[in-house]
Parts: structure tokens; C-alpha cells; sequence
């Protein structure tokens, strides 16, 4: 009798696991229904990168011994997205901003003022570091130049690592930089045209040899009294080549023959702030503006960063 009541709890079991096997399988195939639910919820990072809004730090291999070291600025927009599987349905614009030589990707945060713009208009900032404070624009400048350091292929790697995650557009990829980081924004633009829309450059000259495989728009920003990168022309391209900066109309004509533009007239980019003297010229839907800083020095002008942006803004790829 005993051993009929185990043979009899025996099947019992046998059946019931049968029976939740089945409503698992169920809920899988769904029984005709549409299969697995995507996920809605924001995700609290995406490929190692938070969704919460601030800034946080991030290493980048870049197939070179050490690694490269970036600020990720996240506005709020981004969490305010509508997810889908991991992902935000329409990806920020990112904006690259370089500090200038002997500075930091936190020197560049804090000078250029784009988080504040970046929270409130809903784009991503990277502050990239670069190597020995310096960037290899080319001619120059310094530990980066002299050590021939891939820094196109550093943020080019970059652009791709926050596009595959999902958080930046493709079609929005713009690059700035301060003197030394503007130098590398020409660069930038010059070699990976592919990846970038438009270019910020301010106090910067271009010192490395230029043919972009597709037009991008610039903003260049350059001080009329800048004593470091003159105008005109002059001063000492780097610690080991004495020969002079180029000047600045060497860069406006050699991007104006790149993407095919007419010659600059004046524009009202002047109005958003009394010491600019601003020229612009477009075709196509590609930009070149140029603003003489009246007076001003090698410094970030006021006001630029919002310049910037409201170009930026405005030149995304087709």
C-alpha cells in the first residue's frame, strides 16, 4: 500500500511539472500572442555610461599601452527619452570640446560653459584628455606632436563608442577647441569628416595638411590682438619649430575651397555680442562663419559657447 501511495505522488509531480512547463512555454511563444515584451524603463547606465544627468569619467582603450582618460556630461534630456530595449528612441547630438595646451578636460569644462547650455538645449559634452596636456594637431603641439600620438584615432574611437551605445546621433557629431584643441578641431575636421558635422574653432590656426572627403561647416572664433596663435600670422608653431602660425584667412580660404562656398560677407551673428566682427558664407546647407574678437586675446571669448552651440544646432548632417 505504501509503495502504491509514493508511485502515485510520483506521477502527480511528473504531471504538475509538466503542466508549469508548459505555461512557461507559453508565455514565450505567447500562444500567438507578440512575443517578448520590450522593456520600457531606463536603464541606470548604457555600456558603462550613466543616464542620470552630471558628469562622470571614463577610460577609453585605444590599443596603445595605458589608456585615454574622457568627461562624459549627460543633460536631463536624455533620461527623459522615450527607451525601448536599453535604449533612448532618438539619440542626443554629442558636442567634443578640447582644451587648449598645458590645460585638462576639467580646465576645458570649466572655461567653455557648455554643461549649463547642454542641460537646458538637451545635448551630450565629452571633455576629452589629451596626451601630456597636449594634442597632435599636427605641426603641433608638444609631447602629443613630437610622440606622433594617434589622437584622431582617440576620438574617433570615442564618437563610435557612444553611437554604438545608442546615446549619441551619428548625424550630430560636432567638434570644438580651444588653441591647441582648436588646432585639433581642424584636424578633426580635416580627417574624419565622415564623423563629424561641424567644427568649433576658437584662437586656433590650421597646421596640418586638409582634404576632407565631404564638406563641413566651421564657426571660427579668432582675437584681433591674440599674441599667441596672431591673426595675421606669426609667433612660434611649437617648442622644437620656430616657423610661424599660419594666419587666420589661410584657414577661411583653405575651408571656404573645401566645401565650395562663396566668399564671407557680413552677418548678424555680430548682434549677440558688442566686440565681434562676424562673416558668414553657405551653400548647400554647409556653413563657414568667421567672428574677429575685437581686441580680444588668447582667451575663450563670452558668449561663445552658446555661439556655438546655436551653429552647431543648426548644421547637423542631412
Amino acid at each position: 500500500m505504501r509503495r502504491n501511495v509514493v508511485i502515485v505522488l510520483a506521477a502527480l509531480l511528473v504531471l504538475a511539472a509538466g503542466a508549469l512547463a508548459g505555461c512557461d512555454g507559453d508565455q514565450g511563444k505567447g500562444g500567438g500572442s507578440s512575443g517578448r515584451r520590450a522593456t520600457t524603463a531606463v536603464p541606470r547606465e548604457v555600456d558603462g555610461f550613466p543616464t542620470a544627468s552630471g558628469t562622470t569619467k571614463h577610460k577609453l582603450d585605444v590599443g596603445t599601452p595605458g589608456h585615454r582618460e574622457f568627461l562624459l556630461h549627460v543633460p536631463p534630456a536624455l533620461a527623459h527619452r522615450d527607451w525601448k530595449d536599453g535604449k533612448p528612441d532618438k539619440p542626443l547630438p554629442l558636442v567634443i570640446a578640447l582644451h587648449g595646451g598645458l590645460a585638462t578636460m576639467a580646465r576645458m569644462q570649466s572655461l567653455s560653459g557648455f554643461d549649463s547650455i547642454a542641460d537646458d538645449k538637451g545635448f551630450l559634452v565629452a571633455y576629452p584628455d589629451g596626451f601630456m596636456t597636449t594634442w597632435n594637431a599636427g605641426d603641433c603641439c608638444g609631447p602629443a606632436k613630437i610622440g606622433h600620438i594617434d589622437d584622431v584615432g582617440f576620438l574617433t574611437k570615442l564618437i563610435d563608442r557612444l553611437n554604438a551605445a545608442g546615446l549619441s546621433d551619428p548625424k550630430r557629431v560636432f567638434v570644438t577647441g580651444f588653441s591647441n584643441g582648436a588646432g585639433m578641431a581642424y584636424r578633426m575636421g580635416c580627417e574624419a569628416a565622415d564623423k563629424v558635422a561641424a567644427i568649433g574653432v576658437v584662437e586656433g590656426a590650421l597646421v596640418t595638411g586638409c582634404d576632407p572627403s565631404r564638406p563641413v561647416s566651421a564657426l571660427i572664433f579668432h582675437g584681433t590682438a591674440d599674441r599667441n596663435v596672431p591673426v595675421d600670422g606669426g609667433g612660434r608653431r611649437d617648442i622644437n619649430d620656430d616657423r610661424p602660425y599660419p594666419p587666420l584667412s589661410f584657414a577661411v580660404d583653405a575651408w571656404r575651397r573645401h566645401d565650395g562656398l562663396p566668399e564671407p560677407k557680413a552677418t548678424t551673428l555680430a548682434a549677440q555680442t558688442g566686440n565681434l566682427r562676424c562673416s558668414s558664407s553657405a551653400k548647400d546647407g554647409v556653413s563657414l562663419a568667421v567672428c574677429r574678437v575685437v581686441g580680444g586675446g588668447h582667451a575663450w571669448p563670452k558668449g561663445a559657447a552658446a555661439m556655438l552651440w546655436d551653429f552647431f544646432a543648426e548644421h547637423g548632417r542631412s
